[in-house]
């Protein structure tokens, strides 16, 4: 005869414990990590701004019910939308990751952490603008009825709250390997994002353990829509709807819903045993602002980052062979384990979403074109008939070495080679790419070109004169962190429209 289960609630579970205090506690990031932020914002608002010229994306804005008008709601960058903070966070998720252009994160588990400025975003300016309105928020609980009488949010608030969901996000992902076992990697983006939203918006310890086991509660998507043959476009809004459910749950746990202290480890019925085989959830490091000072920036190519340094070996090779494509009789492509098992495709490619994650389709328009944008996952490019006849050529092969460096803390590398072999016998050279453009060990170089990356964007959607206006506010660190998060939205904004039913302006 078994003994009846105990009903006894345990103390909070020790990873809940320490991921709240955290997010509650640590606001004293180095200035290397505030100094790569503000990078980040810049970059992270940029590719949302790109990500507006696609249907595909803007078909997915707005409000849940089109005619729904929210007073004084969070405002989407780029669009005229204001809407309420969970719905916000969804629309603000989605363009900053549709293209496939915003920060990396490659461990374990890889991801995007600035993924989470769709929740941080959306809840600073919704308080910001209820505050300066003097609209009471005590629906909500007592917390956000007393955010009203606080100071103005700045971006520097923003900045300290990206490297705190940036290096929860992160830090998970050095040892817990979620894809290994089906799941997608938004789920830490809902758990980074659940904390650091709970903290902003006046939770306490125990609100903010609580929203986190309900994150975890909710499990993960699975990772169908990555890998072929389901390759499809949810991959480009899972993380716009894993930050609004942050939200939603941060919000909820404000009202004094209760939590649930082993939802990470109960037997039978926790995370870990659902889930996650059994194994533990662990953290790898103590959380500090590591992650943010080592973040992978996505700066020439919108490409799945095991596949940058390919395209920039391809780029190199392109005035080489532009015009020899005929004569090609292999490509050989020498790669990392992880771009083999996630982006090594054969066959057909249905939609871009498939193609941005095909590392043979990257490498042939590289050396095809001597570039790569986001036009060239479109139909029309995708068309050319000499992207497949490359593709048919190339041999991809694992290097053990790149592989060994890719999970080196201390290398973290991304490394490529492509060489070309031409039907005469003759090969180009070989060239390798051990670290891209974005990574911390060629962060001088790269934060120019990011830079440029993000005025092309803007003027591109707001015209040159406001572009040059955005990149100046962005310039001096310290008047940065001084400005309003009103006023930083704001400047965003396409037009001034008072509600969330009014048409959108692109």
């Amino acid at each position: 005869m078994s003994s009846p289960i105990s009903n006894v609630r345990p103390p909070p579970d020790a990873l809940l414990a320490e991921i709240a205090d955290y997010a509650l506690n640590y606001n004293s990031p180095s200035a290397e990590a505030l100094d790569t932020a503000r990078w980040c914002l810049l970059d992270t608002l940029a590719c949302g701004i790109m990500a507006l010229r696609y249907p595909a994306c803007t078909k997915l804005l707005g409000p849940v019910v089109p005619g729904t008008t929210i007073i004084n709601g969070a405002r989407v960058p780029g669009t005229n939308y204001e809407l309420d903070p969970v719905q916000a966070a969804f629309n603000i998720g989605t363009i900053v990751r549709w293209l496939d252009f915003n920060d990396t994160w490659l461990a374990a588990e890889w991801g995007h952490p600035s993924d989470n400025l769709g929740a941080i975003l959306a809840i600073t300016d919704w308080i910001s603008r209820n505050r300066a309105a003097g609209t009471p928020l005590s629906a909500f609980g007592s917390q956000l009825s007393a955010l009203n009488s606080q100071p103005p949010l700045t971006v520097r608030d923003i900045l300290v709250a990206m490297v705190k969901a940036h290096e929860i996000q992160g830090v998970l992902a050095l040892e817990n390997s979620f894809n290994r076992v089906g799941l997608d990697h938004v789920l830490l983006v809902r758990i980074a994002s659940t904390a650091v939203a709970t903290a902003l918006l006046g939770g306490t310890r125990e609100q903010i353990i609580n929203a986190l086991s309900h994150a975890w509660l909710d499990g993960s998507a699975l990772r169908t829509y990555r890998h072929a043959p389901n390759t499809g476009s949810r991959k480009s809004w899972a993380a716009g709807d894993a930050t609004s459910r942050a939200v939603r749950l941060a919000l909820i746990a404000l009202t004094g819903e209760m939590g649930y202290p082993s939802a990470l480890t109960a037997q039978n019925w926790g995370f870990q045993d659902v889930s996650f085989k059994g194994q533990p959830v662990k953290l790898a490091r103590p959380l500090g602002s590591y992650v943010m000072e080592q973040i992978l920036f996505k700066i020439s190519f919108p490409a799945e980052f095991h596949a940058q340094t390919a395209v920039e070996c391809a780029v190199r090779l392109h005035p080489l062979i532009k015009n020899k494509l005929a004569d090609i009789a292999r490509i050989e492509l020498t790669t990392h384990e992880s771009a083999i098992r996630i982006i090594d495709k054969t066959g057909p490619l249905h939609n871009p979403a498939d193609r941005d994650h095909c590392l043979q389709y990257m490498t042939a328009i590289g050396l095809i074109f001597g570039n790569l944008t986001a036009e060239h996952y479109e139909d029309q490019v995708a068309a050319d008939p000499r992207i497949d006849a490359l593709r048919a050529k190339m041999i991809v092969t694992e290097d053990k070495s790149y592989s060994r460096d890719y999970l080196d803390p201390d290398k973290r590398s991304i490394a490529n080679a492509v060489q070309i072999f031409f039907h005469d016998g003759t090969p180009t050279e070989k060239i390798a790419v051990e670290y891209p453009i974005g990574h911390r060990r060629r962060r001088k170089e790269g934060i120019p070109i990011l830079q440029q990356k993000a005025s092309a964007a803007f003027a591109a959607h707001y015209g040159k004169s406001k572009a040059e206006e955005l990149m100046a506010f962005f310039a001096v660190q310290g008047v940065l962190q001084a400005t309003s998060v009103r006023e930083l939205v704001g400047r965003f904004q396409k037009t001034t429209v008072a509600h969330a039913s009014s048409k959108i302006q692109l």
